[in-house]
């Protein structure tokens, strides 16, 4: 492993630079008003193995400070596929973060973006994606796709703002976790995180 790639997940002032830019030229897309903490992502990414070669996908990187968690923990022969949206924060990371294997597409497509890539089944899938300003079927799509490549055993991690949990949006999604997983487990609230934030992990999808 590379020194950066083992480091502290930490957010450089370059991310937050990134972060505001994407936010103002795509305000719809952009459900958070700032980076994820580094507290709120290496909780998130407790369910990323620390042994032999997982593959790990991180479904809406933005800039990275999820990206720097998982890779905290994946072993140096795992890989760590992100995948974005945004043509220009593709790019960022893959200048910011060389050892992140960066794809650019939809996660409404996930299977295919992954096939494309040689991958037919994931060990861990981490969210950043702003679930509740999304529509219910861009919801319900995102989440068959994500159920339908966890390999058995693997886990789903998203999360959700404490503020928002009352949205219709963010009612409904926590609904269709119910409808497609068998387990969903959600945690305390992370208080160290703006805004803070409460964690989903989901696991068994129903097929």
């Amino acid at each position: 492993m590379t020194t950066e790639r083992t480091s502290h997940p930490q957010q450089a002032p370059a991310g937050y630079r990134a972060f505001l830019h994407r936010a103002v030229r795509n305000p719809g897309k952009v459900g958070a008003v700032a980076p994820s903490s580094s507290w709120l992502a290496r909780e998130m990414a407790a369910v990323v193995p620390s042994g032999d070669a997982p593959v790990v996908v991180e479904l809406g990187p933005g800039t990275g400070s999820l990206s720097r968690a998982v890779s905290a923990r994946m072993p140096s022969a795992g890989r760590h596929i992100a995948v974005e949206l945004d043509p220009g924060m593709a790019d960022y990371l893959r200048t910011r973060l060389p050892w992140l294997e960066v794809v650019e597409g939809d996660a409404a497509e996930l299977d295919q973006l992954l096939a494309n890539a040689g991958v037919g089944s994931v060990d861990a899938v981490i969210s950043g994606l702003p679930w509740s300003i999304f529509p219910a079927d861009a919801q319900h799509a995102i989440l068959h796709q994500v159920g339908g490549m966890l390999a058995p055993g693997a886990a789903f991690t998203t999360f959700a703002y404490l503020h928002a949990l009352g949205m219709s949006g963010a009612r409904g999604f926590r609904r269709r976790l119910d409808e497609n997983f068998d387990e969903v487990l959600t945690s305390r609230t992370v208080w160290r995180n703006a805004p803070p934030a409460r964690i989903y992990t989901c696991r068994r999808p129903h097929r």
